[in-house]
């Protein structure tokens, strides 16, 4: 029951406010994009508040973000992980499905923050407009998040990665950090339960690695923390 009555008090705060911020987003893009990071942190902050103190669940992190330029590979058990990427990055660009665009005021907040749709079925033309954005970004010095399993993936599967995140790591030319999360226990269901989730950064992968060898080891360190 406790855990009923916190997932209502959540889902009833963090929604709401996301109205708000996402109108707030609008307007910043109306004034020209200044102010927006600062709208979209704070819907990030919000959201992790409101994992805190109303379902009483800490995060933990454990081991070291790379110096500088970076793909982070990140496990992907449930939306904490893309929600929660703007609080563990500075300013972090996160290859995101394109459906997600299509939700109305958010996906046009989402892309003018600096979100890059992945096109899965739209061919070479459409992955290079992916890495022509990607390129942008690490330009300016923003590391870039990739979910390599595509989709979310309950806690213990060990999914294969997608075809698509070996040939980003080849073109891209950066070293990886491969983030394992076991945020689906706790998180990924409509009774959401208290306690602690765990961010463990794995080893960082340096660039140029054979395809073999970078998804073999991206795929070990993500599942890092299954059971």
């Amino acid at each position: 029951m406790l855990s009923v009555l916190r997932s209502l008090a959540f889902y009833a705060a963090f929604y709401s406010g996301s109205v708000v911020l996402v109108l707030s987003g609008l307007v910043a893009i109306l004034l020209g994009g200044r102010y927006l990071p600062a709208v979209t942190h704070g819907w990030t902050r919000w959201h992790r508040w409101c994992l805190q103190h109303l379902l009483r669940i800490t995060i933990r992190e454990e081991g070291q973000r790379a110096p500088g330029p970076a793909l982070y590979a990140i496990k992907h058990e449930s939306f904490f992980e893309a929600l929660d990427a703007p609080n563990l990055f500075q300013r972090p660009a996160i290859f995101a499905k394109a459906e997600l665009f299509q939700i109305p005021g958010w996906g046009r907040v989402a892309l003018a923050y600096g979100l890059i749709p992945v096109e899965r079925e739209q061919g070479a033309k459409a992955l290079r407009a992916m890495l022509a954005g990607a390129r942008g970004h690490i330009a300016a010095g923003r590391p870039l998040v990739i979910f390599p399993e595509g989709t979310r993936v309950p806690h213990g599967d060990a999914a294969p990665l997608r075809s698509g995140f070996a040939g980003i790591y080849k073109l891209l030319k950066l070293p990886v950090v491969p983030v394992a999360v076991n945020s689906g226990p706790l998180y990924h269901r409509l009774w959401k339960r208290s306690g602690t989730i765990t961010v463990r950064f794995g080893e960082i992968l340096p660039p140029g690695l054979p395809r073999e060898e970078i998804e073999a080891r991206v795929h070990a360190a993500i599942n890092a923390l299954n059971p």
